[in-house]
This record gives structure tokens, sequence and C-alpha cells, in this order.
């Protein structure tokens, strides 16, 4: 009892439904040798009745190993089975003649029983062997003329045995229902199987492509991340190296806040792998400030980020973050302006610097920043904006980078559904301190 229960479980949903549509088939071909084999007792004598009998119970097995075959076609496991189709439908003609003839000719007269069996036996057998036949083909219209095909042959072949005038258009109409029932049932059938296993196939899709989108989101925010603090991390090492040379004492300062940003790095990461990390606009204005400050950057920053919502702060903040890095990397910056601009229905960040090397030309940088280098900060600061309906412009002229990036106050009703709400990591919405604050020591009073 477990063993069968177990078997069934075990069994994918696909798998499952394969399963149930293979068995119908073969409840079908029991079908035909209960309904149409088994009437034949009775109503014709007992060597005649065992033929018949027989003679169904073949075409009944074989229309349950063609049907088999045909599905495992049309799930792709093997070729068309041309030559069980063609011996079925042999098998077919066969039958139905030789059931018909037994069943009553126009020079052996049958009895009322006997024509009722050769009526049933005719259409019966038609409409079962018919319908396995078009189970072997994908094309519709090729269903349709083999429907069409076997009801006009049965009521062709209804004549010279001895049926009835009118009895012919009547079995041609039901071979034509019948064997056109069974063929939509089976039509259906396959139809069915294939969307359960498309709808597998695209569930198993969609969660690999939620663990690639996860495995982006991470890289790109360990890129963000560690980015910006590993620059600030080498910056402060080099001023504190400067210092030390000096005797200064402000060198033990340094390699303090050194320890900090590592501390603080650590925790990001923790708040990364967790998909919980947000950007707050105005720590990350001030950090920034402070970072390209002690570089020996003039900064300048104009607006303020109060009364923007949490969602349009944090794409921005990143957008702070990752242009600040790329000025503290690539070129020879003196000056940069940050300028936040507030609309009803817009907020506009630019971000300008002169560090633009001589050979890189005007136009931006591979990755979006002042310089040649390569990097991925720019695809993934247009992936953050596009969530809040966002856009991103980057681009040198006239000796000036100017990396720019718009977002509407209220991002459309699809994107804020798409895009979860992560909560602050500070509770209570407490902004949390900024990963890099203004240092006072600027790089130009540490060389020597």
């Amino acid at each position: 009892m477990g063993r069968p229960s177990g078997w069934w479980r075990g069994k994918s949903t696909p798998a499952k439904v394969e399963t149930y549509t293979r068995w119908s088939f073969h409840f079908f071909a029991l079908l035909e040798a209960i309904s149409i084999g088994l009437p034949v007792f009775g109503n014709m004598p007992a060597a005649r009745s065992w033929a018949v009998f027989l003679l169904v119970c073949g075409h009944s097995v074989c229309c349950a190993m063609t049907a088999s075959r045909a599905l495992d076609w049309t799930r792709g496991t093997r070729e068309q089975p041309r030559g069980t189709l063609l011996v079925l439908a042999a098998s077919t003609c066969v039958t139905a003649v030789v059931g018909a003839v037994l069943s009553g000719t126009p020079w052996r007269p049958a009895s009322d029983g006997e024509f009722l069996v050769a009526s049933s036996l005719l259409v019966g057998v038609t409409a079962f062997g018919t319908g396995t036949v078009a189970l072997g083909t994908r094309d519709r219209r090729r269903m349709t003329y083999v429907v069409l095909g076997a009801a006009a042959g049965a009521g062709a072949l209804s004549l010279p045995l001895g049926f009835p005038g009118p009895a012919a258009p009547v079995t041609a109409l039901l071979v034509l229902l019948t064997a056109g029932f069974l063929t939509f049932t089976a039509a259906f059938s396959v139809w069915l199987l294939n969307a359960v296993y498309e709808l597998d196939a695209a569930r198993e899709t969609r969660a690999r492509l939620a663990v690639a989108e996860e495995r982006l989101r991470f890289g790109r925010d360990l890129h963000d991340v560690m980015g910006r603090n590993l620059a600030v991390i080498a910056l402060k090492s080099e001023l504190a190296v400067q210092l030390a040379r000096r005797g200064r004492s402000e060198a033990m300062d340094q390699m303090t806040e050194v320890q900090r940003i590592a501390r603080e790095s650590q925790r990001e990461v923790r708040e990364v792998v967790r998909g919980y990390r947000d950007a707050d606009l105005a720590n990350e204005l001030a950090g920034s400030q402070g970072v390209l400050t002690a570089a020996g950057i003039d900064c300048a920053i104009t607006g303020t980020a109060a009364e923007l919502p949490a969602q349009v702060q944090s794409a921005l903040g990143w957008v702070v973050r990752e242009a600040t890095t790329n000025v503290l990397r690539h070129g020879n910056a003196r000056t940069c302006a940050l300028s936040l601009r507030v609309t009803r229905e817009r907020v506009t960040l630019t971000v300008e610097n002169d560090g633009v090397p001589q050979e890189a030309g005007p136009g931006p940088g591979p990755d979006g920043g002042s310089g040649p280098r390569r990097g991925s900060g720019l695809a993934g600061l247009r992936e953050r904006l596009e969530e809040v309906d966002g856009v991103l412009r980057a681009g040198a002229s006239g000796g000036v980078f100017r990396l720019t990036a718009e977002v509407p106050l209220r991002p459309s009703p699809d994107t804020r559904a798409d895009t979860p709400g992560k909560p602050a990591p500070g509770s209570g919405g407490v902004p949390r301190e900024s990963s890099v604050p203004p240092v006072p020591h600027p790089m130009r009073e540490a060389t020597p």
C-alpha cells in the first residue's frame, strides 16, 4: 500500500499529469473492448462471437500501444511512430470490415441483433481508431482530414455490406461525431500536458532568474559599498603615512578613522547579504564632501535632501556614492560640485568635476566615471534608477565631466509594486551615521 502511494508522491506535477493522460488513453482502449466486444455475445453464434471479440480486443491493444508511442512522440522522447500508425490504420479497416461481414451480408441475411452489432462495430472501431491515429499528427488540418476521411469511408463501406440506404449517411454522421469527439479529446489532452510542462519549465526559469537577480543585486551592492570605502581607506592610509613621516600626531587619528571605516564596511557587507541595505542621501552628501575635501578636492554642495521620499533618497544616495568613488579613482579633479534641484515632479542630482584626463576625450568613460578604466558602476546605477523610473546621463564636455540623475517624486504604481520596501538599517526612522564623515586633515597639508 505504501509503495504505490510513495511512487505517486515521488512524481512531479507534470509527470503525474502525463501518467494520468497516458492511462486515460489506455482506458479508452479498454472501453472499446468492453462496449463493442462484449455485446457480440448473445447476438450471434458462439464461435463467431469469440472471433469478433478477439478481433476487437486486438484492435484495442493496438490502439493502446499507438497512443502511448504517439504521446512519447509529442513529448519529444522518440521519433514519430509512423509504422505503428500505419498498422493501426490497417487494423481499423480490417476489423471494421471483417466484423461487419461476420455480422451479416446480402448473401447471408442477418438478424436484427446482428445488424445492431455490425453497426456499433463499424462505427465504434472506426471512431476509436481514428481518434488514436489523429493523436500521431500535430497539424490540426491533418487531424480534420483524418476524421473526415474516416467518416466518408465508413459511410461508403456500409453500402456494399448490406446496410440500408438511409443508414449510410447516418453511419457517416455517427463516425464523424464520435471520431471528432475522440480526436478533440486526444488533442486537448496533449495540449494540456504540454502546457503543464511549459508552466513547470517557466517556474523553474523564474526561480533561476530570481537567483540570478539576487546575485546581480549582491554584486552591485558589494561594488557600490566596497568601492568607495576601499578608496577612502587607501586615501586615509596614504594620508597617515605622509603624516607619520612628518612626525605628526594626526597620523594616529587617520588610522583610527581607517579602523572605523573598515568596521563600517563589515556592517554594510552584512546588510548587503541580508538584502536590507539602504542609502541615505543627506549622509551620503555629507560623507562625499568630507572625503573629497580630505583628498584635496574643493567640494561644493547646493540643495537639500530634506522632505524627499525614502525611495528617492536611496536611489540618489547610491548615485552620490558611486560618483564620489569615480572622482577619487579616475582623473585628477581639483573641484567637484554636487547640485540637488527639486521641482514638483522630479528631483535632479548633478555631479560635476574637472578631472577629465586628456585621453578620455569628449565623452563618458567606459564605466560612467571620469576616466578610461572599465567598471560596473554606471550599469549598476542605471539599474537602481530604473527601479524608480529614473534616468542617468553621463559625459564629458569642455574639460568637465558631468553626471546627471533624474528621479520622479512619484514613481509609477507598477514600479512601486515591483520594488519591495526595505527597512532602513536604523529603526524608528533615525538616519544612520555616515560611513565617511568630513575629515579635518586635507591632503594638501600632508604633502611634504
